[in-house]
């Protein structure tokens, strides 16, 4: 069985997606699709707001996680 995601990961891929749907957001008010150059402008929205989000899970993920012990006990 795998262990469970840690919370710190979760908030951090979060908060990274939430940065990206805001780049998105004013890339598409800003009617400026030219930062992502040839991609159709249907798909840099999503693209913008996974990418950063995928690379910081990945990038936590492989983090040295938080110590536990086996009972729960802090040490």
């Amino acid at each position: 069985m795998a262990a469970p995601i840690e919370t710190k990961v979760k908030a951090s891929t979060a908060a990274t997606f939430g940065a990206g749907v805001a780049i998105a957001v004013l890339n598409d008010v800003q009617a400026d699709s030219s930062l992502l150059g040839p991609l159709p402008a249907w798909l840099q929205a999503p693209l913008l707001a996974l990418v950063p989000a995928v690379l910081t899970w990945l990038a936590g993920y492989q983090a040295r996680h938080t110590p536990r012990s086996r009972y729960g006990d802090v040490e």
